[in-house]
């Protein structure tokens, strides 16, 4: 994975690195994708597909109240906010019709 692809998901993670730490999470970064690449010289004919391991029932919680988390804290990470809401980019024109 060359330096530039290793800035742009450093960029949509929203990860301040310095030179030397892009270097190095590319390489690993590199080794994991290299190792993803072996998993599809697997042998998978025949094998049914499944959507769990081991096989699961309801594993789910109780549906309780709680409270819930305070504004501040949860637009704490945000990239933009007004201060009571996220800010997110516009991404569908809006039409008058008529």
């Amino acid at each position: 994975m060359d330096i530039a692809e290793v800035r742009r998901v450093a960029s949509l993670s929203r990860l301040h690195l310095s030179e030397v730490e892009l270097t190095v999470i590319g390489r690993q970064l590199s080794a994991i994708l290299d190792y993803v690449t072996l998993l599809d010289e697997v042998e998978i004919e025949g094998v049914e597909p499944m959507s769990h391991a081991i096989d699961l029932q309801n594993v789910f919680r109780d549906d309780c109240h709680a409270p819930s988390l305070p504004v501040s804290v949860a637009l704490s990470n945000a990239p933009k906010t007004d201060g009571g809401y996220f800010l997110v980019p516009e991404i569908l024109e809006h039409r008058i019709s008529g």
